[in-house]
């Protein structure tokens, strides 16, 4: 009989900016949250992978931007009782899973911890499962078990794991690690490829939390202080678990790798032969779909003439991309921003949205659909002292009740019923109907129904900034 794998307590790991895959991927709405490959976003495919009888409940590290939409993810498919810890800030790695190990050693200090980040893409999950079940027996010794990817090509996007000793094919065996190696150069990748002596560095790991609780009081005894502090004081808010921020920031940001493994003599590596990335760029997006015969990947309403080994992809409807003659491109469309980049050059693809972001454009980290907790907006039209914007606000949720001091606005509902609060006066605003609401009334817009409202807003007065809010009340509890 197989032996399963029980109680082992996801930690997905949900931060991040994913710089490297804009403009799809922003600081607003990161990689992690995107259907890169397939129909299913990377987060919910790596909570899909760690859900079932072998694991419980996942525990998700995220922040407070993020914290509505990894619910509502999570809920989509299914899991409906995740501890979700909100980081008052990035703090790196290293704090974040140190938050995770103190809260669950509240309840198991012996539970095993599987540390994943939130957006690698890992099509084989049974042989992944297996890698985990060949990491147990050691990581209830004591063992730090970390999972090192057997790789393919002489990549220099990813740190490495040097063993103490050639992995055999196929083997599951838990080897010693000898060193962490930095991103390598070309040359000095060819050799380790040809060495069979090195992995990919995943940044997967699997652990008790008694075993890395340990690890952390010897060599980082500050950092232990401090979160154990945010985790003591930390409250709850609306089922979110808010580490307390004070003690927080006095934590040092540093990664896993950095604060505890390339300082124990506990470690062990598990080789994985299946297919792994972490999408750390368009040139990994390409290689993770399927090209047509001219090596030609498209998504979206695309036009390739003539192309060879080029990444196409549109991500709007209206937005037709052309490409005639191209060769080893990647160009990717979106309404407010294109890329266009020689495939050799993704990895630079961040020092763009550096560029941007010295410019104050808004394209470098605000996505141009705005999520917010009872749906989204994005803006359609936007002029001297007006703009258009459309909103979906989901079955069942409402905007805050709120006034303006510098803009009044129109409402056109275009589809679904809206019951609306203007002042004293509360009314059902139904499909081709519209309200007009002045500058300073008290109002709020919420859906009674079954079916997404879909409204067009237009704003019009000196000033249209998303700061000329004043909330009165919020069921988000938002500032």
């Amino acid at each position: 009989m197989t032996k399963r794998v029980a109680d082992i307590v996801p930690v997905i790991i949900c931060g991040g900016s994913g710089t490297r895959l804009w403009p799809l991927s922003r600081k607003s709405y990161p990689k992690q949250f995107v259907p890169l490959v397939g129909e299913t976003s990377l987060f919910k495919a790596s909570a899909l992978r760690l859900t079932g009888g072998r694991f419980t409940p996942p525990l998700i590290l995220t922040n407070a931007d993020f914290r509505f939409l990894v619910r509502e993810q999570l809920a989509e498919i299914g899991i409906t009782d995740p501890t979700i810890l909100i980081e008052p800030e990035a703090r790196n790695t290293a704090p974040a899973i140190l938050a995770a190990a103190l809260y669950l050693e509240k309840s198991d200090p012996d539970a095993l911890m599987l540390i994943a980040p939130s957006d690698h893409v890992i099509p084989d999950n049974e042989a992944f499962l297996a890698s985990i079940l060949a990491a147990t027996d050691a990581a209830r010794a004591g063992q730090l078990v970390t999972f090192g990817i057997e790789p393919t090509h002489p990549e220099t996007g990813y740190g490495y794991l040097e063993l103490s000793e050639p992995t055999g094919a196929g083997s599951l065996s838990p080897i010693k690690l000898k060193q962490f190696v930095e991103k390598p150069s070309i040359d000095r990748a060819t050799d380790m490829l040809a060495s069979g002596n090195f992995l990919w560095n995943a940044g997967i790991f699997l652990f008790s939390v008694r075993s890395i609780l340990a690890a952390f009081r010897r060599f980082e005894p500050d950092m232990v202080e401090h979160v154990a502090q945010s985790v003591d004081r930390s409250e709850n808010d609306l089922g979110f678990i808010r580490l307390a921020p004070d003690s927080w920031s006095r934590t040092q940001s540093i990664s896993i790798d950095y604060a505890v493994m390339e300082r124990t003599d506990n470690l062990s590596v598990v080789p994985f032969s299946g297919k792994w990335s972490d999408l750390g760029g368009w040139d990994a997006v390409l290689r993770e779909t399927e090209p047509d015969e001219n090596g030609v990947s498209s998504s979206g309403p695309v036009t390739a003439i003539e192309c060879r080994d080029s990444l196409l992809r549109s991500e709007s409807d209206s937005v037709e991309l052309v490409g005639i003659g191209l060769k080893d491109i990647i160009a990717v469309a979106m309404p407010d921003a294109v890329l266009v980049a020689d495939s050799s050059r993704a990895q630079d693809v961040k020092i763009a949205v550096s560029k941007l972001k010295e410019k104050q454009a808004p394209q470098a980290e605000q996505f141009p659909r705005d999520y917010r907790p009872w749906g989204w907006f994005e803006s359609i039209a936007v002029g001297e002292r007006f703009q258009v914007k459309r909103i979906l606000v989901k079955p069942g949720q409402s905007l805050s009740l709120q006034s303006h001091n510098h803009r009044a606005e129109h409402w056109i509902v275009v589809s679904g019923t809206a019951q609306v609060t203007i002042d004293e006066t509360v009314q059902l605003v139904t499909e081709n109907q519209s309200v007009y609401i002045p500058v300073g009334s008290v109002h709020r817009l919420e859906n009674p129904g079954k079916l997404p409202v879909v409204l067009i807003e237009v704003q019009t007065g000196s000033y249209l900034g998303e700061d000329d809010i004043v909330r009165y009340e919020d069921k988000y509890a938002r500032n």
